[in-house]
C-alpha cells in the first residue's frame, strides 16, 4: 500500500509539474515552486525525480503516452472512416492548447540547450505522429508522400501559434480544410 500512495503522489506531482509547464513554460518554473505547490518536501521531490530534467521528461513522456493512446483510439474507431476524417480527428487532438500536444510543442522551443534528454522526447513524439499520418496515408492514397504527412505536422504547429498568437478558444480549421481537400483527395 505504500508503494501505491507513492506512485500516486508522484502522478500528482507530475500533473501539478505539467500544469505549471503548460501556464508559464520550463524556464520559468522551477524545482523550489513546483514543491511549494505540489505540498512535497524537497527531499521526497528528488527522491521521486532527482532533478528538474528528469522531471520535465517524465512529464514529456506522460503527456506523450496520453497522446499516443488517443491516436491509437483515433486509429482504432474510424477505421473504416474516410482518410479526411482520420486526419481532421488526429488534428483537434493536437490542435488545442489544452491538449497533451501543447506541452510537447513549448518543449521543442524552450528545453533544446538546457535539457537535451528532455527535449528527445517531444522530437521523438513528432516523428512518431509524421509516422503514423504518413501510415494512414499511404492505406489509402498510394501515391501519398511522407512530405504531406510532415505538412500536416507543422499545420498542426500553425494551429497552436495561432492561437496562441490570437488568443482564441476553437483550433484553426481553415488550413486543414484546404490541405484535406487539395492534398487528401482519393
Amino acid at each position: 500500500m505504500k508503494n501505491l500512495n507513492a506512485s500516486f503522489r508522484k502522478l500528482q506531482v507530475l500533473q501539478t509539474a505539467i500544469n505549471l509547464f503548460k501556464q508559464y513554460g520550463f524556464n520559468k518554473v522551477g524545482v523550489d515552486r513546483i514543491i511549494a505547490e505540489s505540498q512535497l518536501t524537497k527531499a521526497t521531490f528528488y527522491n521521486y525525480f532527482h532533478s528538474k530534467e528528469r522531471l520535465i521528461e517524465m512529464c514529456l513522456m506522460h503527456q506523450k503516452d496520453m497522446l499516443m493512446e488517443q491516436m491509437r483510439k483515433v486509429i482504432e474507431t474510424s477505421q473504416y472512416s474516410p482518410l479526411t476524417h482520420q486526419l481532421r480527428q488526429i488534428y483537434l487532438i493536437h490542435a488545442d492548447l489544452n491538449s497533451a500536444y501543447y506541452l510537447l510543442f513549448k518543449a521543442i522551443f524552450e528545453i533544446k540547450m538546457l535539457y537535451p534528454h528532455a527535449y528527445q522526447s517531444a522530437i521523438r513524439y513528432r516523428r512518431w505522429l509524421k509516422n503514423e499520418t504518413f501510415c494512414l496515408m499511404v492505406e489509402t492514397k498510394k501515391t501519398a508522400s511522407y512530405a504531406e504527412a510532415e505538412i500536416f505536422g507543422f499545420m498542426i504547429d500553425s494551429a497552436i501559434l495561432e492561437l496562441l498568437s490570437s488568443h482564441q478558444n476553437e483550433e484553426p480549421k481553415a488550413l486543414l480544410e484546404y490541405f484535406l481537400t487539395r492534398f487528401i483527395v482519393v
